[in-house]
C-alpha cells in the first residue's frame, strides 16, 4: 500500500535554504517587473474601487509619463502624440512602450540588487509578500472582470443600431462582442467562472486550486483577445504571467499527482507569520478584503446596468424607424443629395443619442435632446460645434413619427414607421431544448 510522503518542513521552521543564482536573480525580476506594472496599471487602483468616475492610471502622471514619451519618441521613432488615457484600449503604442520601460529598469535593477545582495542566499520573507501581492492583485482583476460578465454589462444584449448593422460591417471585435452578448447565459457562465477564480484565490488554502481556474479563464480571455483583435492583449497576457507565478512553486506536486499519478504531501509554502495568532489575523483581513472587493464591484455593477444595461433609460422616442419618406428642401431627390447623405432608418436607443443609418448603411451619431412635452427633438455633433439640427415631431399613431425641421442649413422632412423589434429573430428566437433539425440562418 502506497504511503504518503511526509510534507517539507516549513520554511518558517528551518534556517532559510540558499537559493541558486538564477532563482535569486529571477525572483528580484519578477518582484521589481510585476510590483511596477501592478502600480502603474489598473491593477491597484481596482482594490480600491471608488464610487465615482474611474480615475487615471498612475501611469498618466510624473515621472511615468514624460518617460514613456520619451523613449517612444527616441528609442521607437515614435512621431505621432500618444494616447495615454480614457480611450478604452490596453494595447496602445503608450502601454508598449510603458511595458518596456518596466522592463529595462527591472533588468538593470535586479542586477545591480544582484551585485549589492551578492551574500544574501535567498528572500523568504519577500517571497511571502510577494505571493500575497500577486494574488491579492490577481484577484482584484477577476473580480472586476467576472462582475462585469456576471451582471451582463462588458458584452450587453446588442443595441437597436447593432440590430440594422450589416454583419459584413462588424470590426472581429464586434462580432465577438455581439455573439457573446446575445447570449446573457453564456456571458454570466463566464463571469461566474472568472469570480470562483478571484474567490479561491483570497482564502488561503484554496489559493493553489484560484490559481489554476484564473489561468485556465485566462488563458481563454487571452485567445480571445488574440483571435478577435480585442485590445486588451498586452494586459490578459500579464494575468497570465501572474497566474504562472503563483503555480511556478508548485509544479513539481502538480505533475506528481497530474502526470505521474503519485501521492504527495501538503504544500510547503510559508504562511505569512510565524506566531499562529498573527496568521489568523492575516486570514481574517483576507476575507474582509474579499467581501470588500465583492461588495464595491456589485454596487459598480448595480449602477452600470442602470446607466448602459438593460435596466438604463430609453430614449422618448425608443425604437428603430425607417424612413418612408424624405423631403430636402421641398424636393424628394436634390439634385445635390447623394445617397450618403440620404437616410434609411433613424434610431433611438439611449435618452442622449440619436442614430441615422445612410443607404450604405453606415451610421452617423449624434447627441440628442428630446422634449416630450413640447415635442421637440435637437441634434449636435461633439467634433463640430456649427453644427445643429432642431426638429418639431409628431407621432399620429404608435408606430409613426412625422420630424420637421432644418439640419445643416436645409429644410427637412421626414416620414417614419416604427420596426418592430421582437420581429428580429435575433431577439425573438430563444432557447429550445428539442430540435429536430438545427436552426441555424
Amino acid at each position: 500500500m502506497a504511503t504518503i510522503a511526509p510534507a517539507a518542513p516549513a520554511l518558517h521552521d528551518a534556517a532559510p535554504a540558499r537559493w541558486s543564482a538564477t532563482t535569486r536573480i529571477l525572483f528580484r525580476f519578477c518582484l521589481l517587473y510585476f510590483g511596477l506594472y501592478s502600480l502603474l496599471t489598473q491593477i491597484i487602483s481596482s482594490l480600491v474601487p471608488l464610487f465615482i468616475e474611474q480615475i487615471p492610471d498612475l501611469s498618466a502622471f510624473w515621472p511615468v509619463r514624460p518617460l514613456v514619451f520619451w523613449t517612444a519618441a527616441h528609442v521607437f521613432q515614435v512621431k505621432t502624440e500618444l494616447v495615454y488615457t480614457a480611450s478604452g484600449s490596453g494595447d496602445k503604442t503608450f502601454d508598449w512602450v510603458m511595458a518596456f520601460c518596466i522592463l529595462v529598469f527591472s533588468l538593470v535593477a535586479a542586477s545591480v540588487w544582484s551585485l549589492v545582495a551578492r551574500k544574501s542566499p535567498s528572500h523568504p520573507q519577500l517571497y511571502k509578500w510577494f505571493r500575497l501581492l500577486i494574488r491579492i492583485c490577481l484577484a482584484g482583476q477577476m473580480f472586476a472582470y467576472g462582475f462585469a460578465k456576471a451582471i451582463p454589462m462588458q458584452m450587453p444584449f446588442p443595441y437597436l443600431n447593432r440590430l440594422v448593422t450589416p454583419y459584413g460591417n462588424f470590426s472581429p471585435m464586434g462580432v465577438l462582442w455581439s455573439s457573446i452578448g446575445s447570449s446573457p447565459a453564456y456571458e454570466i457562465f463566464a463571469g461566474c467562472a472568472e469570480l470562483l477564480g478571484g474567490i479561491l484565490l483570497m482564502i488561503p488554502r484554496t489559493a493553489l486550486l484560484g490559481a489554476m481556474v484564473c489561468l485556465a479563464d485566462m488563458t481563454e480571455v487571452f485567445a480571445l483577445n488574440m483571435t478577435y483583435d480585442v485590445p486588451v492583449k498586452l494586459f490578459s497576457f500579464h494575468l497570465i504571467l501572474m497566474a504562472v507565478i503563483l503555480l511556478a512553486p508548485e509544479l513539481p506536486r502538480l505533475a506528481a499527482v497530474f502526470a505521474l499519478n503519485r501521492p504527495v504531501g501538503a504544500s510547503a509554502q510559508p504562511p505569512l507569520f510565524a506566531s499562529p495568532r498573527a496568521n489568523r489575523i492575516a486570514f481574517v483581513l483576507q476575507l474582509l478584503l474579499l467581501f470588500w472587493l465583492v461588495g464595491a464591484n456589485l454596487y459598480a455593477g448595480r449602477n452600470e446596468w442602470y446607466t448602459y444595461g438593460d435596466g438604463r433609460p430609453r430614449s422618448p422616442l425608443y425604437g428603430i424607424w425607417t424612413v418612408e419618406q424624405m423631403t430636402v428642401d421641398g424636393q424628394v431627390r436634390p439634385p445635390l443629395l447623394t445617397d450618403n447623405d440620404r437616410w434609411r432608418r433613424v434610431v433611438f436607443d439611449f435618452v442622449e443619442r440619436a442614430q441615422f443609418q445612410r443607404m450604405d448603411d453606415t451610421m452617423a451619431s449624434f447627441s440628442a435632446a428630446i422634449n416630450p412635452a413640447a415635442q421637440t427633438l435637437s441634434l449636435s455633433k461633439p467634433s463640430d460645434k456649427n453644427w445643429k439640427a432642431n426638429f418639431k415631431f409628431e407621432r399620429p399613431a404608435q408606430d409613426q413619427l412625422t420630424l420637421d425641421g432644418r439640419m445643416d442649413s436645409h429644410q427637412v422632412h421626414l416620414q417614419l414607421h416604427l420596426v418592430d423589434r421582437s420581429k428580429f429573430m435575433l431577439v425573438s428566437r430563444g432557447f429550445h431544448w428539442i430540435q429536430e433539425y438545427p436552426f441555424n440562418r
